[in-house]
């Protein structure tokens, strides 16, 4: 993908002196620009309204319709099908900039970017001309649907099954935890087949196929998620994403990517609102007789979550580079990243909370729903634990060589959480 200037409204003309502690990231001039508007669409859009679309569980039609109209949601699909075509590090700076004023808006894009991925890898010529233009423009929104109850990080597990037809399939099953799953036009959906397991392109509307909305969510309230429900669901046969024994190991892993790749850029910009919140906080609030930010306690937390908000950041944009580059590195790069950044958005957003206090606890604190939030970062695209364990077997694969592993890796890059 190559690099495209984004169609943000009111971008400035340059862009605003970063705080010391986050230079370093050497972005081009192009980048640095599109980083820019990305903030100031986030600042004017979104930010102002983040808590109340968490109170309400719900995320407006004005607000997809504006990540449309200014091309984020086509941010990752092809020029030739009216996408943005952004490269990976210019991508991330958009989900770092949503993540940074409300997760569940950046949530949105992940799953989103996951179907156009997918579809424009792997989706046949009549499924990618069909589908890609009205997936680039956000007249129609994907979601990504892997997860069920015997099949979070064990995907093997999976149950929806997928019967054969004259001109089709026949999908019987049920999916959890869907992100944007209470509005999403078209789902990305995992099913086994005779052959092996598949993914199929399913229409909202497609007879069979009903949604079941999940309010209460601990974390990313707005998102709408839902439970869909597969009873004999007809899919045409050009709905097939790929082929039948390629759905889990090449579809799903590959979209997944994308995914982590996204988190760990929101994961990143979540951070930086906790680190932005704190030293506001403590350079206002006064105890004992001086600002908080003078006690040596809450300079050893703001430290903490400055240090490890720009760790992340660079590991992120490592893992951008590599991806740009097609280089063999860039799945262990953004595995490390999506967990690296998840860990420390989890750490500055507690840290964000003790700092502010009883205030941090209260309802209408903006650093609860960043903890609230930052927790489902540690679980979604690949829990912490699944994080770990791949990560330490790819560490210990490069030195020692197969024979320091048990076992080998099982679908390998394919964990989705829940």
């Amino acid at each position: 993908m190559t690099t495209a200037r984004p169609r943000s409204r009111g971008a400035p003309d340059s862009p605003a002196a970063p705080p010391p502690w986050t230079e370093g990231l050497e972005l081009t001039d192009e980048q640095r620009t599109a980083q820019a508007g990305f903030a100031d669409f986030a600042r004017r859009e979104i930010l102002p309204h983040a808590d109340r679309w968490d109170r309400e569980e719900h995320l407006p039609g004005e607000v997809v319709r504006a990540l449309a109209d200014e091309g984020h949601l086509g941010a990752w699909a092809p020029r030739e099908h009216g996408g943005a075509g952004l490269d990976p590090v210019t991508f991330g700076l958009l989900n770092e900039a949503l993540g940074h004023a409300c997760s569940s808006v950046r949530s949105l894009l992940t799953v989103h970017s996951m179907v156009i991925r997918a579809v424009t890898r792997w989706g046949g010529s009549r499924l990618r001309s069909r589908w890609l233009p009205a997936l680039a423009s956000g007249t129609a929104v994907g979601a990504f649907a892997l997860t069920e109850p015997e099949a979070g990080s064990d995907v093997a597990s999976l149950r929806t099954a997928a019967e054969k037809t004259a001109d089709g399939y026949r999908l019987t099953g049920g999916k959890r935890w869907i992100t944007f799953g209470q509005a999403a036009d078209v789902f990305l959906v995992f099913a086994r087949c005779d052959d092996g397991p598949a993914a199929f392109l399913v229409e909202r509307d497609a007879p069979g196929c009903t949604v079941e909305p999940v309010t209460g969510m601990l974390g990313t309230r707005a998102a709408m998620t839902a439970h869909l429900h597969f009873d004999g669901c007809a899919v045409p046969a050009e709905a097939l994403v790929g082929r039948a024994g390629f759905g889990l190991n090449a579809v799903a892993a590959d979209a997944l990517e994308t995914g982590r790749y996204s988190v760990a850029w929101g994961s990143a910009g979540l951070a930086r609102a906790c680190v932005e919140a704190s030293a506001r906080h403590a350079a206002a609030r006064e105890q004992f007789g001086r600002p908080l930010a003078q006690h040596e306690l809450v300079q050893r937390l703001i430290t903490e979550m400055a240090v490890n908000t720009s760790a992340a950041r660079l590991l992120c944009l490592r893992a951008g580079r590599l991806l740009h580059s097609a280089d063999p590195q860039a799945v262990e790069a953004v595995w490390s990243a999506k967990y690296f950044a998840a860990r420390s958005a989890f750490r500055a957003a507690a840290d964000a909370v003790q700092v502010h206090g009883a205030r941090g606890c209260g309802p209408d604190a903006p650093v609860q729903r960043l903890l609230r939030d930052a927790k489902i970062m540690e679980i979604i695209e690949g829990t912490t634990e699944i994080q770990q364990t791949v990560i330490a077997q790819s560490v210990v694969r490069e030195l020692a060589g197969p024979a320091g592993l048990s076992a080998p890796a099982q679908n390998r890059g394919v964990h989705s959480g829940g």
